[in-house]
């Protein structure tokens, strides 16, 4: 099996900006990057070094070092227009599966997986235990 150490130093470094690019991706969906999608970020990747898959486990330890480096200079760098913003990290995003097909397909597929759980857990930093106890049945738009 494949590990990061197979990359290039250069594709090492952009994969491990993947979390910080899913994070950013998640938070364009409702109009930015705010302090509570920061934080829960941060906590998610700090979260994450423990509770991945083994396999994932050095990637996590790794980008976790650079996480919060790496979502603060991608989010200045990237464009502010919401739009524009999309399709220059979708663009990414598209580069970084090429670097993710090295790595074999069983890596590449537990990569997705846990980076679904952290655009879900960014998506939903904003969501209140007091929506759920007030709205139980999920409502789009108020607790979906």
């Amino acid at each position: 099996m494949k590990n990061l150490e197979t990359l290039t130093q250069s594709e090492k470094e952009r994969l491990l900006k993947f979390p910080a690019y899913i994070s950013l991706l998640a938070a364009n969906d409702d109009e930015g990057f705010d302090d509570i999608e920061k934080k829960s970020s941060i906590k998610f990747s700090h979260f994450k070094t423990f509770s991945c898959d083994p396999l994932l486990s050095n990637f996590y330890q790794q980008a976790d070092k650079i996480f919060e480096e790496n979502i603060f200079m991608l989010n200045d760098e990237l464009p502010k227009d919401k739009d524009e913003r999309k399709e220059a990290i979708i663009h990414e995003l598209t580069k970084l599966e090429t670097i993710l097909k090295k790595l074999g397909k069983d890596y590449a597929s537990k990569m997705h997986s846990s980076m679904k759980s952290f655009k879900e857990h960014v998506s939903k930093a904003h969501h209140s235990v007091l929506v759920d106890f007030i709205f139980p049945v999920p409502i789009k738009g108020i607790n979906d």
